[in-house]
């Protein structure tokens, strides 16, 4: 899909990969809140999830000045834009807009679990014409999504606390600067909550599986991307407030 010279420049420049995914997500954000306002910021909360489900378990190796090699996950980078969607809620819409995103994302989640849990115990197809390839999809889908009980109960669990505390903080932030310092609730709120969705996550997920000191550099290493990605979404949220789009109507209102 994508062109060898293209795919080639990025094999050797992973650190551009990373800034231009993590801008392209930001930007896909914008446009769905530009095109269909509040609803987008939904949408992009869904897409976020389902995007951090699909390739969370797919590793790279990312290259950051001062620090050096860090390992993470394309679920990190691609968590980015539901921190964006709920904060942008919270500004414009107010905390009980932020709150049904949030349970929004934490509903999808729990029904992606459920589903790909059922499809996951349908066997491959037997038929000659397609028993290789539909076997080879069954075990692409067996290595990815045959979630373990902790993986589920860690990923449900951080994401649900720290997505609440992220609108909680962003709202608190605000009421104490009298609604100044966009900037500064924006990254407090994103920085504190992604704090605890690292906790949360690396304790419950990692910690057994490795040693405790090694869950702790795994996510630490995942944490010091997440605030790199809070101070880049800054000026897209800036943007954002910027535009003039109405709410969206109540369920007693008419299209």
């Amino acid at each position: 899909m994508i062109p060898d010279l293209i795919s080639g420049y990025f094999a050797d420049h992973q650190t551009n990969l990373w800034l231009l995914t993590i801008t392209v997500d930001l930007t896909f954000a914008l446009l769905l809140y530009r095109f269909f306002g509040q609803y987008g910021l939904y949408a992009s909360v869904i897409l976020g999830i389902l995007l951090a489900n699909l390739q969370g378990p797919k590793l790279t190796i990312i290259w950051l000045p001062v620090v050096g090699d860090l390992q993470t996950s394309m679920g990190v980078i691609l968590y980015s834009g539901i921190y964006f969607a709920t904060d942008l809620l919270s500004e414009k819409y107010g905390k009980k807009a932020a709150n049904t995103a949030v349970q929004l994302g934490f509903l999808t989640s729990i029904i992606i679990v459920v589903m790909i849990s059922i499809s996951l115990m349908f066997l491959p197809s037997t038929d000659p014409k397609t028993a290789d390839f539909s076997r080879d999809i069954h075990n692409a889908f067996n290595t990815l999504f045959n979630f373990t009980p902790r993986f589920v109960f860690g990923s449900l669990l951080a994401y649900y606390i720290s997505q609440t505390f992220d609108v909680w903080m962003f709202h608190y932030v605000k009421e104490k600067t009298k609604g100044k310092h966009l900037w500064l609730r924006n990254n407090v709120s994103t920085m504190c909550s992604q704090a605890i969705d690292t906790f949360v996550y690396s304790l419950v997920v990692w910690w057994g599986i490795v040693d405790l000191q090694t869950a702790i550099m795994l996510g630490l290493a995942k944490y010091l991307i997440k605030v790199l990605i809070a101070l880049i979404d800054t000026p897209f949220i800036y943007l954002g407030r910027a535009w003039k789009i109405p709410a969206a109507p109540t369920s007693n209102e008419h299209f």
